[in-house]
């Protein structure tokens, strides 16, 4: 199948994907941008961390994505234990980026506006499971609030025509996924799964978040 062939489901995807009720808001609660350049981390699970990781990759102020596992009891799982179902784990994706250039609400917004559906309960798409499902991982209590008062807040303006599920839990530890699923999306951009559900996150970042919008790097 080629490009050509899945444009029309491309589009399809992206049409029957989409449970926003109407554009997100900013947080209105977050941190402020750092006063000096630096680092800092966000681990986020929604869905194949393919497109997760793409998205963030493209982020203004995101150094670096990294596929993995988080939210499980086993250390050092493999995806095939994980994709088991029975490890606890999600299939994660580490975000590091610089205070100073994006916040973390913000990458929140980028999270529930075009990384993945909030609103589908252990699973993303086409894959089922709870290793599929939606959560944020935070590593601080900063980070706790303003992820919770930002789904709060989503769920006061009724942003989406169903019901978050996302969970909000402590992170206990990120083991990086195996080395072929590293940065798939650019080393695969024409395999099928990827541009039905992929290729239409990266287009929705650009069009609806282009303040976001890193572009080529």
């Amino acid at each position: 199948m080629n490009i050509r062939t899945l444009l029309p489901l491309l589009a399809l995807s992206a049409c029957m994907s989409s449970s926003i009720a109407g554009p997100l808001p900013d947080p209105t609660t977050d941190m402020p941008l750092a006063a000096e350049h630096g680092k800092a981390t966000a681990v986020f699970a929604g869905g194949c961390f393919w497109g997760v990781e793409a998205v963030f990759e493209k982020v203004k102020g995101v150094t670096d994505a990294v596929s993995g596992y988080s939210g499980g009891s086993l250390a050092a799982p493999t995806y095939e234990q994980v994709s088991s179902g029975r490890t606890g784990h999600a299939e994660s994706v580490r975000v590091t980026y610089d205070p100073s250039q994006v916040t973390y609400g913000q990458l929140l917004k980028v999270f529930f506006a075009v990384a993945h559906d909030p609103t589908q309960l252990n699973r993303q798409g086409p894959d089922t499971g709870t290793q599929y499902r939606s959560a944020i991982f935070y590593s601080t209590a900063e980070q706790q609030r303003v992820a919770q008062a930002y789904i709060a807040q989503l769920k006061e303006t009724k942003s989406f025509r169903r019901p978050i599920v996302t969970e909000v839990t402590a992170l206990k530890a990120f083991y990086p996924a195996e080395a072929y699923h590293q940065n798939y999306l650019v080393q695969h951009p024409y395999q099928p799964y990827i541009v039905i559900n992929d290729l239409p996150k990266l287009a929705a970042l650009k069009e609806q978040l282009p303040q976001l919008y890193a572009g080529a790097r």
